[in-house]
């Protein structure tokens, strides 16, 4: 086993070389004040996180990550353009059984920079592939952009599509609404049911027919739920091609070389991504100018939908056969529009795991 001092020597070694890259060092609070945080989290994390309550502070959880905390700190008081860098322990419930460590250590490097996102892009993997270069670890790179558009031009009502876009980090819940939206899936029974009902009677017959107010909601908020599912059947199906677009969008498993000409081909015939896709070669581009392969690294459509729900963009990982990356990050924009309080500034960053990393490299 590999012990706390060889991994904060490997952390410090890390450290020093995004150091040297002009990030500047920044340390965040090992406790965090949990309502924000829990809000921009994925429900992965949400659901593993640690949290207590404090009688000064309410409600606290130990620090899951740093890009939230730096994202804040940043935008509170941080400079354009800025490089951080930092390391410390997150902390993180596991199932029984999964042999996963509870608290880790992480290394990373945050990119805040407007001139040239694609560039910043383009910098953060470069680093990380040349830090990691003398490993056995398989680069993989996708873009949640690229299904954004995809979904935000898909021919469909604005509900269906915000509901799609709630879902994409969720894969299993993302493809069961998409048959169903396409029509390859019927409702489900209770749905289906209730459906039925709202043809024969009106909205207000339901409600006073379901019985006395109980729960959270109020009787205004359901009939107005009711009210949406009526005009919901109304809906006509997705096309099928833009479905099987989309299929094939997320069924992406090629090198990111030749993911230029496949995006390209399915943008000729889905137009709502070619603006994506153009930027997707332009990065692919950037990356080869800076010295990376590009035919030694996998492009998978589906790639960050199950990571972070704050990453919109350019997302990456280096792996070693399929197990838990040592080394993840990507592009998060939207989040610095949440904590930016009116400000909002393109940003992209990464992380490593050095005690992963001396696993692979030991």
């Amino acid at each position: 086993m590999t012990s706390k001092a060889d991994i904060k020597a490997e952390a410090a070694r890390l450290l020093a070389t995004f150091q040297s890259n002009g990030a500047q060092l920044v340390e965040t609070d090992l406790l965090q004040p949990s309502e924000v945080m829990l809000d921009l989290y994925g429900e992965d994390i949400r659901a593993r996180a640690y949290v207590t309550s404090d009688p000064v502070r309410g409600e606290q959880m130990l620090r899951p990550d740093f890009t939230v905390p730096i994202v804040q700190a940043h935008m509170t008081e941080g400079a354009e353009p800025a490089r951080y860098t930092y390391m410390g322990e997150v902390f993180r419930k596991q199932d029984a059984g999964t042999g996963r460590a509870s608290e880790y250590m992480q290394v990373g490097y945050e990119v805040f920079d407007r001139t040239d996102p694609i560039g910043a892009d383009a910098e953060v993997f470069a680093l990380f592939s040349e830090v990691l270069q003398d490993t056995p670890l398989q680069a993989s790179i996708g873009d949640i952009g690229v299904l954004i558009a995809a979904v935000q031009g898909l021919t469909t009502s604005d509900r269906r599509r915000a509901a799609l876009m709630r879902h994409i980090w969720r894969p299993t819940r993302f493809r069961a609404l998409l048959d169903r939206f396409s029509g390859r899936a019927d409702i489900p029974t209770g749905r289906a049911e209730l459906i039925s009902a709202l043809e024969g009677l009106d909205v207000e017959q339901i409600v006073q027919g379901a019985g006395p107010e109980i729960g959270l909601r109020s009787v205004g908020d359901v009939a107005e739920r009711l009210s949406a599912l009526r005009k919901d059947m109304s809906v006509p199906p997705i096309p099928e091609d833009e479905i099987e677009a989309v299929s094939a969008l997320l069924a992406m498993s090629i090198s990111a070389d030749q993911a230029v000409g496949q995006l390209a081909d399915i943008a000729n015939q889905f137009p709502a991504i070619k603006t994506a896709a153009q930027r997707f070669a332009k990065r692919l581009n950037a990356l080869k100018a800076r010295g990376v392969d590009a035919t030694g690294v996998l492009y998978e459509g589906s790639y960050g939908r199950t990571s972070m729900e704050y990453y919109d963009g350019f997302v990456f990982g280096f792996a070693a056969n399929g197990q838990t990356p040592v080394a993840s990050g990507g592009r998060y924009d939207a989040l610095t529009r949440v904590l930016g309080q009116g400000r909002n500034i393109p940003a992209v960053g990464g992380v490593i795991r050095p005690e992963l990393l001396l696993e692979v490299t030991s």
